[in-house]
């Protein structure tokens, strides 16, 4: 997403992440010329482990003054088929440890969901052994392909919000 928004991630100061700000060139910025950018955006790529995201997260948005309900995160999820993408906003869990998490730091689960299914373990796999492993050749095409899809998702979320999005990426 950040080489599409033509940003770089940089170390941040305040977070424990990686962060890269850009604008959102929102259809009424494009559609209007001297209107401004667009909305700002950052990405935040938190350093460590996806289960202990949640301190970065919350460093972020104080930093930011941004509130919850204007917080994307984009997640993999076992309860989805390989490669199928859906939104949502607020919601459990499912026993993804790393949004317990961001729920637990920043204090609630208000927030929108961009979940890429990666689809459940085979036979009696451990599910946590399961996340960690890599994807083979095949399956690995598909998971690209739908993260390039999530980059276009998050961005209408943001710019014709959830319904639009749902609409438009939900059908794919």
């Amino acid at each position: 997403m950040a080489d599409k928004l033509g940003a770089s991630f940089k170390p941040h100061k305040k977070a424990q992440a990686q962060i890269a700000d850009t604008w959102l060139r929102t259809s009424a910025a494009t559609a209007y010329p001297g209107t401004p950018a667009g909305i700002p955006l950052s990405l935040v790529l938190p350093f460590g482990y996806y289960n202990t995201a949640g301190g970065p997260v919350q460093q972020a948005m104080a930093f930011y003054k941004t509130p919850l309900e204007r917080l994307v995160v984009v997640h993999d999820d076992i309860d989805l088929e390989l490669a199928r993408l859906r939104l949502k906003f607020g919601g459990g869990t499912a026993g993804n440890n790393g949004l317990k998490d961001i729920q637990r730091r920043c204090g609630g689960t208000d927030f929108y969901r961009v979940r890429i299914g990666i689809g459940r373990p085979p036979g009696r796999m451990d599910p946590a052994d399961y996340v960690l492993k890599r994807f083979s050749t095949s399956d690995r095409e598909a998971v690209d392909v739908t993260v390039e899809r999530a980059t276009d998702a998050v961005c209408d979320l943001i710019d014709s919000g959830l319904e639009a999005a749902q609409n438009r990426h939900h059908a794919a």
